[in-house]
Formats: structure tokens, sequence, C-alpha cells
């Protein structure tokens, strides 16, 4: 398993991250199998939500209940949740009340004292960020969250609360995969006038991040779409998975570890969030931590993808 520092922290991090979203009806055994399997893979870094399950906290709470840690075992993990998402409304309160309240229940839910990195969910469009900066502030001080990030931010929205906040932005969570790239593709085909792919969707999101040593987290890194299902094996991307079964014999490995390798042989040095509760199919991602895919290998999952490479 391939590590790297994470910048704007102290820690050590896996490239590949186990997201926990859909464990709230697993047993306690296969809990403890799930994490188990990733952590032989060197899966370290755990993803959480407050509103991941029901009611709030409730996978956060699986979690905790079927793991029941031990302050040993809690430091060889990173745990991430995230908070900002009012599932009732539906709607986001990034409000000073409202983090310093799910980051509480976090900790409560999760038994643990602290955090080590909190995500804000998604953009509030009412987002006060002097409000944002007092929660960090707090939260950062009373030892409860150790770094701070945002997920599936515009690089406008993240300067936005840089400018507020004193501690630096760690990671941006966003949807990627290798058939839902737009975080890439936009810039490889930039000012081609009539293609649809040139238009500029998420304001240089990529560059910004390298720029500012933002870790970008791929999550659905196996969607085809937007939870349309997968496109491993999938009827609809034929060319693609002709290529990814090509490879899955050059390299031993299986499908998994080639989707997994799009993404984290790109030199932004990005995170890959598994979202699959099957141990077997961790296994198998895991195998795509440092697979090293050629450039032209690369580039030719983006265009077997149906990208265009002018």
């Amino acid at each position: 398993m391939k590590t790297f520092p994470m910048p704007g922290t102290d820690l050590v991090v896996p490239n590949v991250v186990l997201g926990l979203m859909r464990i709230q009806d697993k047993t306690d055994e296969e809990v403890r199998t799930l994490v188990g399997t990733a952590r032989d893979a060197g899966i370290t870094f755990l993803d959480h939500a407050d509103v991941y399950g029901s009611p709030l906290h409730g996978c956060e709470r699986r979690f905790a209940e079927a793991m029941r840690l031990t302050s040993s075992e809690r430091e060889q993990l990173v745990i991430q949740t995230k908070a900002g998402i009012v599932p009732d409304g539906p709607y986001f309160d990034f409000s000073y009340e409202h983090l310093i309240a799910s980051v509480n229940g976090s900790l409560e839910a999760l038994g643990t004292d602290y955090i080590d990195i909190l995500l804000l969910h998604r953009p509030d469009a009412l987002v006060e960020p002097e409000e944002v900066a007092r929660a960090f502030d707090e939260l950062a001080a009373a030892g409860k969250v150790r770094a701070f990030g945002v997920s599936n931010q515009t690089p406008g929205q993240i300067d936005l609360l840089r400018r507020h906040v004193s501690q630096p932005i760690v990671a941006n969570q966003v949807q990627l995969s290798i058939t839902h790239a737009p975080v890439v593709a936009q810039g490889v085909a930039a000012n081609m006038q009539g293609l649809d792919q040139s238009i500029d969707r998420d304001l240089g999101l990529l560059d910004h991040a390298r720029l500012h040593d933002i870790t970008l987290q791929a999550w659905s890194p196996f969607q085809a779409g937007f939870f349309d299902g997968p496109f491993l094996g999938s009827d609809r991307y034929p060319e693609l998975n002709a290529v990814i079964d090509r490879l899955t014999e050059k390299y031993d490995v299986p499908a998994e570890a080639i989707a997994v390798a799009w993404i984290t042989r790109h030199p932004a040095q990005m995170q890959v969030v598994l979202g699959t509760t099957t141990p077997e199919r961790v296994t198998a991602a895991a195998q795509g931590s440092d697979l090293p895919l050629t450039r032209a290998e690369w580039y030719e999952l983006f265009r077997a993808a149906g990208y265009t490479v002018p």
C-alpha cells in the first residue's frame, strides 16, 4: 500500500480509504471482517459522516459498537468524518452551532476523544465563513479535531473559507472515476470550441488543489456516473472494459485494481474512497494503490471511457 505525508497535517496516510457509509445493518463480525481486511491490505484511513445511517451518526455508532477500539488501536487509525448536511430538510448548515453539535455527536457515537479530519459535507450556499472559522478554532483548541477539509467544493468556495479560517484546508472529497472525470477531462481539452468536454465545470479544481496542497479524495471510483451503476463489466462500456480486461491480464490484478490505479497514477497524489462492504472487493481494489500504469495505458483508459484527447 502506497502511503504519503498528507500536506497540512502530521499524518502519513494510505492512498486508498475505506468508506463506511453502508455498515448500518452489518453485524459486529461483518464490520470487524471488513475493517480487518482493509487493515491487512494497508488501509488504515476510515471515512465516516454524521448522515451515514439512521438516525444521525448511525454508521459511526455501528462502527464503534462492533470494533470497541482500545486507545492504542484508535491511534493506529485515521478517522475522518463529515458534517453539514441536514437530511430532514434537506438542506445544508455550516453554522457554528450545527458544526459544534455535529462533531460532539460524532465523538460520542465513535467513542473517541478526537477526529483526525473533519470535512464540510458539500457546499452550503448560505455559508458564513466567519462562523466556520469560529467552529474550527474551537474544535482545534479543544483537541476534538486535528485537521479540516471540505467535500465537493469549488476553488472559489475553498478560497472563501481559506480567507477566514486559520487552519489549512487539507482535503476536498469529490466524485471521480474513469467514466466520471470532468475534474481531469476539461483540462485535457481546454479551449476546444464545440466540444462538451472543454466546458469548464469545476473551475480548475484539480490544479487549484495541487497549487494549494489540498488532497483530493475520489468517491464512487467504480460508478459510471452519479449512482447510476458501475462501469466495471457493464455492457454500456464495452471498449473500456476490453482495455481493463487486457490490463488485468498484463498486471495479474482484478478489474477493481485497474480502476483504482487510474486515479492513483495521477501525480496529484489523490486518495481513493471505497464504498464497498464486500471484503474481497476491498482486497481487489487495494492492489491498485501503487500499480504502475504507463502514460499510454492511462490515456488509453481515458479515451476508452469516451473522453477526447485532441
